[in-house]
Formats: structure tokens, sequence, C-alpha cells
């Protein structure tokens, strides 16, 4: 199992973890929940108390991969696999990423 932190505007949104059997599990840190001034990290993962679940990797968080040549110089220079998309995205978006998200392992 690996878990990430998901930042919004360097504040912790919630936790992204990828199960052992490659399923991932979103879920929002209550402290963001609670407060109505923080915003839902994506339209499609509205703020709730439920976990989301899925298969594979969340649209929101695939769609923040590099993609073509960039992608496998950045798989070449991590010896990442070119389908470990969970750790495509904790080495590239951690700080090198557009927009208010950053994915940040827990160890």
């Amino acid at each position: 199992m690996r878990k990430a932190k998901i930042l919004y505007k360097d504040q912790e949104a919630g936790m992204l973890i990828q199960h052992d059997d490659g399923s991932f599990t979103f879920k929002y840190d209550n402290s963001w929940i609670s407060d109505g001034a923080k915003p839902a990290i994506s339209l499609t993962l509205p703020k709730s108390q439920q976990e989301y679940h899925s298969d594979f990797l969340f649209p929101f968080f695939f769609n923040m991969l590099p993609e073509g040549s960039n992608k496998q110089i950045v798989c070449k220079l991590n010896r990442l696999d070119l389908n470990d998309y969970f750790g495509l995205l904790l080495t590239t978006a951690k700080s090198d990423n557009i927009g208010a998200i950053k994915v940040i392992k827990i160890e």
C-alpha cells in the first residue's frame, strides 16, 4: 500500500491511497470538510465524508501526469515502470505541476 497527502494551496485537503490490489481510495481530511470556505479539489471529487474508491487512478489525478516523451524521460530517470501511474504522480506532482494541487508521499 502506498499513501500520499493531497495538498491544495499547500494545505492538506485529503489522502490518496493505492491499495495492494492496485485500486485507489481518496478521502478528504475532516478539517477540510468542516471548513465551508475550502473548495473541493475537483468537480469529480466533491467534498464529502464518504471515501471515493476506484479500480484505477482517478481521472483528476491521472490528468496531472506527464505524457509522451516527457513521461518516458521522467520514468527512465527515476527508474519507474511506464505503467506505475501512482509512482509517476508521486514523482512529478510534489512540486512540478500546474495548479493548486500537490501530491506528497507519506513514508
